[in-house]
């Protein structure tokens, strides 16, 4: 068994914060390396070659160039430190795959790339290859961690090498993504056909990338507790919940953490004024500067809501929308940050226009407005129809913006409902509804504006929020936890 010191770890992904970003999978890409490597654990992570990449990754260095990979021509690998880290990349050039306009997994019309099936087994490929002893590098991993379906491939390759493989590790940010594709990529990509079955990466007749990874990784992880349980049954389990019960006993829900560093009220950059818990009258400087901004009424009695989010069914905004008419019959304001499905972003615009100052939408992303978007409003809301484990609701909370949440997934695991025990023992933290529907949204907010009204209450809520601990640390610890007990029973 390993001492940390040697333990080496490769992470494949097909985002990282800051160079390339569609969702938090980027964000923990980038996090937790980081922390595991404060833990003396060599990580270091694979992503492929998008423009965003190949531009912002520092001290780019060739490490080797093969002419033909796998039946890949021409991939080219680098080695790069992720800015503002010390955390080594391992970048797959492959300007075929990979150096085009859009975005990593659409073109500028939001269409699937029609060849992402090649681009992601290309990812799972060099993934598997660079635990292999065929690998020629110095960097000899003990442990493949994988995650999402764009990297579900890697475990089924490994499964099928003639040679012992590393155990393995996916981590399921989002079941609903499933990397689908049909019956002839099977050959395409390169895998035997024998893998093409029930017991093997066979989904309802097509390849999942994602079954791979599932059915062929020595251990699955997801992103909270509550959502591992969650996806064993229908309807979070999406098609998968039989598999994923199957293999209980080798899933784990190890919540993610959030950079302590980089969403710090008291050091906060892109806010208007700093603040914390010990001078928490400053956050009013926020709100007004926000209010302003945006062409809402200036007004710091008023209760101010609002979201940064993917603006989509899943993250529940239709159910904003719904209540919207009958909300803004109480003295309240509200404002939108996200981009997503046009029909709801075109809803959200006109509520813009038939509500002024009252109503707020940013239709985009801005990451210095939403930093202080979570500083300047009084409440957050994400109604998310199932959330695997969120990240604006521990924002929210570091920043004394008490969250109204949906009770699914990782946001029950980290939001302490407001109930007469909690501010009894002073825990409450946030807002959670049990009903998914735009009626159980409302009555919490309903509740919150009652709590709001209470500036002691509201001050308890507030700090008891910020007083959580959402680092890394712990869950980096599980993490290595995690590693040490596959690797002891490999050994």
């Amino acid at each position: 068994m390993p001492n940390t010191s040697d333990l080496q770890i490769l992470f494949a992904t097909p985002e990282i914060r800051p160079l390339i970003k569609t969702g938090g999978l980027a964000d923990i890409s980038a996090s937790l390396p980081a922390a595991l490597r404060k833990l003396g654990v060599d990580v270091r992570v694979l992503v492929p070659g998008y423009p965003a990449v190949m531009e912002g990754a520092l001290n780019i260095q060739s490490l080797y160039w093969f002419g033909d990979f796998f039946g890949f021509d021409e991939v080219h690998l680098l080695s790069a430190i992720l800015p503002g880290t010390d955390i080594p990349l391992l970048i797959i050039e492959a300007p075929q795959y990979y150096t085009r306009g859009g975005g990593p997994y659409q073109d500028p019309k939001k269409l699937d790339w029609p060849d992402n099936a090649l681009r992601f087994a290309l990812l799972s490929r060099m993934a598997a290859y660079l635990v292999s002893s065929a690998s020629p590098l110095e960097f000899r991993p003990k442990l493949l961690h994988c995650n999402d379906w764009q990297t579900g491939l890697a475990p089924a390759y490994l499964h099928f090498a003639t040679e012992p493989q590393v155990p393995t590790v996916l981590t399921i940010h989002n079941l609903a993504f499933q990397g689908i594709f049909p019956p002839p990529v099977v050959a395409e990509v390169g895998l035997p056909p024998q893998s093409f079955a029930i017991e093997g990466v066979e989904y309802y007749g097509n390849l999942s990338f994602l079954k791979a990874g599932l059915y062929y990784a020595t251990h699955i992880t997801t992103v909270s507790p509550n959502y591992a349980e969650e996806i064993q049954r229908e309807p979070l389990g999406f098609g998968m919940q039989g598999l994923l019960k199957q293999r209980a006993a080798d899933l784990t829900g190890i919540v993610n953490g959030i950079d302590n560093d980089e969403w710090n009220p008291a050091a906060d950059p892109h806010i208007a004024r700093n603040y914390g818990s010990g001078n928490l009258d400053e956050k009013a400087a926020n709100k007004a500067a926000l209010q302003k901004m945006l062409g809402l009424a200036v007004d710091p009695a008023i209760p101010l809501l609002g979201a940064v989010s993917r603006i989509s069914y899943q993250k529940g905004l239709d159910m904003l929308l719904e209540i919207v008419p009958t909300l803004l019959e109480e003295p309240v304001q509200l404002v939108i940050l996200g981009t997503g499905e046009a029909l709801l972003e075109q809803s959200f615009t006109r509520l813009v226009q038939s509500h002024p100052g009252k109503v707020a939408a940013y239709i985009g992303f801005d990451e210095k407005l939403s930093h202080l978007v979570e500083a300047g409003i009084d409440m957050f809301l994400m109604p998310s129809r199932f959330e695997p484990c969120g990240l604006n609701q521990m924002y929210s909370q570091r920043y004394g913006t008490p969250p109204i949440v949906h009770a699914t997934g990782g946001l029950v695991d980290t939001v302490i409902d407001t109930t007469p025990e909690t501010l009894l023992d002073k825990s409450a933290s946030g807002f959670l509804f049990g009903e998914n529907t735009a009626a159980g949204l409302l009555d919490a907010i309903r509740r919150a504006l009652g709590c709001y009204r209470n500036p002691n209450t509201w001050r308890q809520i507030q700090l008891a929020g910020m007083n959580r601990d959402f680092s890394w640390d712990a869950s980096a610890t599980r993490y290595l936890e995690l590693y040490r007990s596959l690797l002891a029973e490999k050994d």
